[in-house]
């Protein structure tokens, strides 16, 4: 695997350029001298961005908003020229374009081709899917795409336990979707994508760690990363939270279940980079998967115009820097939620 990460890290530096490099710079120490001051200060563009290409969704995952059909803001897909305009305009700073948010990618049927153009603009990119759409010819245009990293959700080793949290899922699938991205990239000799095999730990599958690293060797992957479970209604579903707390994110306290993390008054992702809807809401980060905080609306502004102008990123940089522990969508947050590889 450590060979696999060195040859993710080469493709991804070949699309380094010096904008790109002096870009980062800029808004690395922004990031710092913001976090001593206490006040928003903010030079560059952003270095990676996420992209939704839709909101639907062919699983019925109970923590997520897409399977529960539960959005309130509104539902559909990504527009290839609101795509290729937004490339556009970000090509020359991205070092990482996240073409995913909420659903599933597969399912917008211009998905590869954006990849393509990305891609194809020196952007170096990733995605997350649930691998059901992969079949033999989705597989070799995911390869030929240029994709550079793919995260394949793979949250239990056999049918009965990846069910009960992919509901309507076909655990067969994912393992026959898998195997056609790495027989393709074998045939093809092609450097991409990075093949991550996630699993999500769970009350119900954290006895399946170790076969689940396993499956992955089997599989050829690159990579097994092990992440801990987001839990949205604790009213409802803390059965979901593993009774091991070296596997979770959270603890109990007082009889309640809190995340482990200190809220500290500082985040990276308000300086590095947003998250964009299908319909062009403009987003601090992939935790207001409602759109409740929206920065503005791409393209009815430019992306500059919404980075460095939009008073409500503004306000929401200076809050997050004087009092992050009253923004709603941090207090379930957590920076780095993988366990381990």
């Amino acid at each position: 695997m450590r060979d696999a990460a060195i040859r993710e890290f080469r493709h991804w530096a070949r699309t380094l350029t010096p904008l790109k490099v002096w870009n980062a710079a800029q808004v690395m120490s922004s990031y710092y001298l913001a976090r001593w001051q206490g006040k928003p200060v903010h030079w560059g563009m952003p270095i990676s961005v996420g992209i939704e290409p839709t909101t639907a969704c062919n699983l019925r995952c109970p923590q997520c908003p897409s399977g529960l059909r539960s959005f309130s803001r509104p539902t559909g897909r990504l527009d290839e020229a609101r795509f290729r305009a937004l490339v556009d305009e970000l090509h020359p700073y991205l070092c990482y374009l996240i073409l995913y948010f909420q659903g599933e990618p597969y399912l917008n049927p211009a998905f590869l081709d954006m990849v393509r153009y990305a891609a194809d603009h020196g952007v170096y990119t990733m995605t997350s899917t649930n691998a059901h759409f992969l079949d033999d010819a989705n597989a070799r245009k995911t390869v030929e795409s240029g994709l550079g990293r793919l995260v394949i959700s793979l949250d239990g080793t056999n049918q009965e336990t990846y069910e009960q949290y992919r509901v309507g899922g076909s655990f067969s699938k994912v393992l026959e979707g898998t195997r056609n991205v790495m027989r393709w990239r074998r045939e093809l000799a092609a450097k991409g994508p990075f093949v991550d095999l996630q699993f999500i730990v769970f009350s119900h599958n954290q006895h399946e760690v170790e076969a689940a690293r396993q499956l992955g060797r089997e599989l050829g992957v690159d990579r097994v990363s092990v992440k801990t479970a987001q839990i949205y209604d604790f009213d409802r579903n803390t059965n979901l939270i593993p009774q091991d707390e070296q596997l979770s994110r959270y603890q109990k306290r007082n009889g309640r279940y809190v995340i482990k993390n200190k809220l500290l008054n500082h985040c990276w992702k308000l300086w590095h980079g947003a998250e964009i809807t299908w319909d062009g809401r403009v987003l601090p980060c992939c935790f207001d998967k409602d759109a409740r905080y929206e920065m503005g609306r791409f393209p009815d502004a430019s992306f500059r115009k919404i980075w460095k102008d939009s008073p409500a990123y503004a306000h929401f940089r200076a809050q997050l820097l004087q009092d992050r522990k009253n923004i709603d969508i941090c207090r379930n947050c957590t920076e780095g939620t993988q366990v381990w590889s």
